[in-house]
């Protein structure tokens, strides 16, 4: 099979991962930088150039589109969709999944449990979005970040007053969100795949850090979701419409609240805490898109690594 990996790195771990797992199973990959890619509509339809040259034909796409990506990354999706390419996760779905506040509304209209969340853009609107998520302490975002960045916890109206003069003076536009205390310090990241749950694993903050982020020295236990935990991940993906997705989660009182839907999940943890084949379950999708086969059986368990953590109930 012939695979188009859009990535900007060929030195992630995802992108290694996946032309490990190419070779292995005799796959032809081939791997584009996104702000490389020349888009260009001719008399007989769309065509993709990647350094200066034509892309050769290609049985599906894998876009490794990030939430820091400039749009032509997600206009290289849309042109190999238009171009009739396979593509694992759509155009229209990585927008709606980077844009947090479109992504909170798709959910809540599928009736699918978030975090109280109002956006607020002007100072005589503070009050009552603090009113309504039930706070300080509130969790403020931006509307676009990954990995943790361009998140605050304000614990005080003075914080929150004062974060909001920044960032409006920096013109972006904020969300105030609802602090679930009793999740504090830790989130469940469930990856989701053609609709099935792979793995997931509970990440708990380091200490004096309140974002459990792998990438900010969280530390990851692989759990076990139980049946409201993991209809809650499907369900998320689907509303966003997305095949491949990194769900977060936070464990309420009252059950699971989807925080956020990845379009483009790094896997370097969940395989490393988890022992399973990520980028292998990943490629079995793109197989089946490609090949419109029957879902395929669970996937196996990583042969080497770092040993897993042990394993606990959720």
């Amino acid at each position: 099979m012939r695979l188009l990996l859009l990535s900007r790195q060929r030195r992630l771990y995802s992108t290694r991962r996946f032309r490990e797992v190419s070779r292995s199973r005799s796959h032809q990959l081939s791997i584009a930088d996104p702000l490389e890619c020349a888009l260009a509509i001719t008399g007989t339809g769309p065509r993709l150039y990647v350094h200066g040259a034509p892309l050769r034909e290609v049985d599906v796409a894998l876009p490794r589109i990030g939430a820091s990506l400039p749009g032509q990354g997600v206009a290289a999706v849309s042109h190999l969709e238009a171009m009739g390419v396979p593509v694992v996760n759509g155009s229209a779905a990585i927008r709606r999944a980077r844009d947090k506040l479109l992504a909170l509304q798709v959910l809540a209209g599928r009736g699918i449990a978030v975090p109280r969340t109002v956006l607020a853009r002007r100072p005589e609107q503070v009050a009552r979005a603090l009113e309504i998520v039930g706070g300080p302490p509130v969790v403020l975002k931006l509307l676009k970040g990954t990995q943790g960045v361009g998140v605050i916890l304000a614990e005080t109206r003075a914080a929150v007053d004062s974060t909001f003069d920044t960032l409006w003076g920096l013109r972006q536009d904020v969300l105030v969100q609802e602090y679930v205390a009793e999740s504090a310090g830790r989130d469940v990241r469930a990856l989701v795949v053609g609709g099935e749950i792979v793995t997931a694993m509970r990440r708990q903050a380091r200490s004096g850090e309140w974002r459990s982020n792998i990438h900010r020295g969280g530390v990851g236990t692989r759990v076990e979701l139980d049946p409201a935990f993991a209809e809650a991940a499907v369900a998320a993906a689907l509303a966003i419409g997305l095949d491949v997705a990194g769900v977060d989660l936070l464990e309420g009182s009252d059950g699971p609240r989807v925080t956020e839907v990845n379009a483009s999940p790094g896997f370097e943890g969940l395989e490393r805490v988890c022992g399973v084949d990520v980028a292998g379950a990943i490629i079995d999708h793109a197989e089946r898109l490609a090949r419109r086969l029957e879902p395929a059986a669970p996937p196996a368990r990583l042969s080497s690594g770092p040993a897993a953590e042990e394993t606990r109930s959720l």
